[in-house]
C-alpha cells in the first residue's frame, strides 16, 4: 500500500505549545502557565446574547462573510480605534478564529515559490501555513536589544525579488514586544518601496499596555496594502467561541472569501450574534481585564527581579518572555526539569522559532493566586541549578 500522507504535512513540526499541554494534562497536581487562554468568562451579556440567538432559533447559516449586523460593527470598531474606514460588505470578512484568516490570506496571495517575511519568535501558525500555501518562509529574526521590535533594516536585509508579503505580528506572543507609531513608520516606507504586502496580526491589539495600540492601516498608503487580521479571543475572553475577522482590500477578500466558501461555509451563527454584543458594549470588560492583565504582568517582572531571571519588560498581550541562558540548558531542557521536578509548565522558546533558544514564554492570562504559587515552584527550582 502507498504512503497515503503528504510529505509537505509530514515535514511540518507538530506545535510546542500543544506538546507541553498535553502533558500537563497527565501530571497531578500540576500548575500550566503555558496556554495563552483568558481565564476570565466571557463577560455575561455577551453569553446572554448567545444564548439568546439560540432561543430565538437562529441556528441557521449566515453569508459565506458573516453576519451584515457584525461587519458593519466591525467596521465601527476599527473607524473609533484606528480612524480607518473600511466597507463592511466589501471590505470585512468573518472567520473562525484569527488563525483561520491567516490561512486564508497567505492562500489567497500567494503563488508557488513566493517569499513571506516572518519575524521570530513568532505565533506558530505563520510558517506552516506559509508552507502549506507553497509559499517560502523567509525568517527574521527578532533581537532582545531591539526589545524584539522589528527594524526596518531587519526587513531590508532580508527582501528579495520573490518577497511577496511581510508577516507583522505586534502585539506580539511570545515576547509581549509592541511595536510604536515611528517603528511602523520606518516599516511602512520599506513596504511601499519594495511594493510588499502587510498580514497585520492585531488580535492581542486591545491588550497593549503603554499608550495606544497603533495600527500599520491607519498610516498613509497602507490600508490598501494590509490584511488587517483581529479577533475576539484575547480581547472578550472569547476563545472557545471560534471567532474572528480579516479586512482588506476588496480584491484580496473576494478571493479569501471563495476559499472560506469550500472550506468552511460561514463562522458559527452564536458566536457572530455573541460577537455584536461584545463590540457594541465590551469595552468596559475589555478595560476590567486588562487592567487585571497589567497587575499580574507587573507581579511577575518583579518576581523575576527578585529570583534573578532577567527579562525585559513587555508592554501588549498577556506573556513574559524571560531568558534562561545562564542556566546553561536549552529551553526544552529547562521546561522539560521544570515540569518533571516541580511540575510547574511553561513553553520552550523554541516552540516559537529557532531564535527562541534560552528564552522561556509564560503566560499571565491565569489568576494571581496561580501565579504567586507558580514563582514559589519556579524559584525553587532555580535556586537547585
Amino acid at each position: 500500500m502507498r504512503n497515503p500522507i503528504g510529505k509537505k504535512v509530514v515535514d511540518i513540526k507538530p506545535s510546542g505549545i500543544r506538546k507541553f499541554f498535553d502533558i500537563v494534562l497527565e501530571t497531578e497536581g500540576a500548575i500550566s502557565l503555558g496556554v495563552g487562554e483568558p481565564d476570565f468568562d466571557t463577560p455575561w451579556h455577551i453569553r446572554d446574547e448567545g444564548i439568546y440567538s439560540l432561543e430565538k432559533g437562529r441556528t441557521f447559516y449566515t453569508s459565506n462573510s458573516g453576519l451584515k449586523e457584525l461587519r458593519t460593527e466591525i467596521s465601527n470598531y476599527i473607524q473609533r480605534t484606528q480612524g480607518v474606514s473600511y466597507d463592511p460588505i466589501k471590505e470585512v470578512f468573518v472567520t473562525v478564529g484569527g488563525s483561520e484568516a491567516i490561512d486564508l490570506a497567505l492562500r489567497a496571495m500567494v503563488d508557488e515559490g513566493d517569499e513571506v517575511l516572518i519575524p521570530q519568535p513568532s505565533y506558530v501558525s505563520y510558517e506552516p501555513c506559509a508552507i502549506l500555501a507553497d509559499a517560502v518562509p523567509v525568517i527574521i529574526e527578532l533581537k532582545e536589544e531591539n526589545q524584539f521590535r522589528l527594524t526596518a533594516q531587519e526587513v531590508l536585509d532580508k527582501v528579495t525579488d520573490k518577497t511577496k508579503i511581510l508577516v507583522l505580528p505586534f502585539p506580539n506572543n511570545p515576547t509581549g514586544a509592541i511595536m510604536e507609531k515611528e517603528d511602523l513608520e520606518a516599516i511602512a516606507k520599506v513596504v511601499i518601496e519594495k511594493d510588499l504586502y502587510v498580514i497585520s496580526d492585531e488580535i492581542y491589539g486591545e491588550l497593549t499596555y503603554s499608550g495606544k495600540h497603533v495600527s500599520i492601516v491607519s498610516l498613509p498608503g497602507m490600508k490598501e496594502r494590509t490584511i488587517l487580521i483581529n479577533g475576539f479571543s484575547k480581547a472578550y475572553a472569547m476563545t472557545g467561541w471560534r471567532l474572528g475577522y480579516a479586512c482588506g482590500p476588496q480584491a484580496i477578500m473576494e478571493q479569501m472569501v471563495k476559499i472560506h466558501q469550500f472550506a468552511i461555509m460561514c463562522a458559527p451563527t452564536t458566536s457572530q450574534y455573541a460577537a455584536v454584543e461584545a463590540l457594541r458594549n465590551g469595552d468596559d470588560d475589555v478595560l476590567m481585564m486588562k487592567e487585571q492583565y497589567n497587575h499580574r504582568r507587573r507581579f511577575l517582572l518583579s518576581e523575576f527581579e527578585r529570583i534573578g531571571l532577567p527579562c525585559f519588560e513587555p508592554y501588549g498581550a498577556f506573556y513574559v518572555f524571560p531568558c534562561i541562558k545562564k542556566f546553561g540548558m536549552t529551553s526544552d531542557e529547562f521546561c522539560t526539569r521544570l515540569l518533571k521536578e516541580e511540575k510547574l509548565a511553561v513553553v520552550p522558546g523554541t516552540a516559537f522559532g529557532d531564535c527562541g533558544e534560552g528564552y522561556i514564554r509564560v503566560s499571565y492570562a491565569y489568576s494571581l493566586e496561580n501565579l504567586k504559587a507558580a514563582m514559589e515552584r519556579l524559584e525553587r527550582f532555580i535556586s537547585k541549578l
